[in-house]
């Protein structure tokens, strides 16, 4: 039996994540999906909290063949253990997939064996993109599995990106 890992910030989960993970499914009996970034929400760049990203990645991948897991991976920003923090809070892990170099980088410092997993039309699934287009106004639901869109939605999360895109120069935490 083969289990790989894949981290991803999913902010939000979006068919670029999806058409990826179909693919490592297709490789591998199970997979350990983390959540990454997963202290971070009501930011411009990371919206959504961690228990609402593992219930739009569980949500979007409710019919995948393979067993699989959704655990959220705090940042530590001590890259020299950060495997080990990961490793710490997954179920085992046999394979790496990540296009990230530091990512790929720090796994095979540790020895996994990494597999570069490519992106899906990136320009076209972006998190970037989809988070300008919430808070714009456009249209984002259809570059996202419906499941992440009802999520999203439960929550008004896009009224919450919107908020938290705005600043107010007085204001300090």
């Amino acid at each position: 039996m083969t289990r790989a890992f894949y981290i991803g910030r999913f902010q939000p989960y979006h068919f670029g994540h999806h058409a990826v993970i179909t693919r490592i499914a297709e490789e591998v009996d199970e997979l350990v999906i983390g959540i990454g970034s997963a202290q971070k929400s009501h930011e411009t760049t990371d919206p959504f909290t961690a228990g609402e990203r593992v219930l739009m990645v569980y949500n979007a991948l409710e019919h995948l063949p393979i067993r699989h897991y959704v655990v959220p991976i705090e940042d530590i920003r001590y890259n020299s253990i950060w495997v080990h923090h990961v490793v710490s809070r997954t179920p085992h892990f046999d394979v790496v997939y990540s296009n990230n170099p530091l990512v790929i980088q720090l796994f095979q410092e540790a020895g996994f064996c990494v597999k570069e997993s490519p992106l899906y039309l990136r320009e076209r699934y972006s998190g970037t993109e989809i988070r300008r287009r919430m808070i714009e106004g456009e249209k984002w639901e259809h570059l996202v599995p419906k499941p992440v869109a009802e999520v999203i939605n439960s929550f008004d999360g896009v009224a919450r990106l919107r908020t938290v895109s705005t600043s107010d120069s007085n204001f300090s935490l």
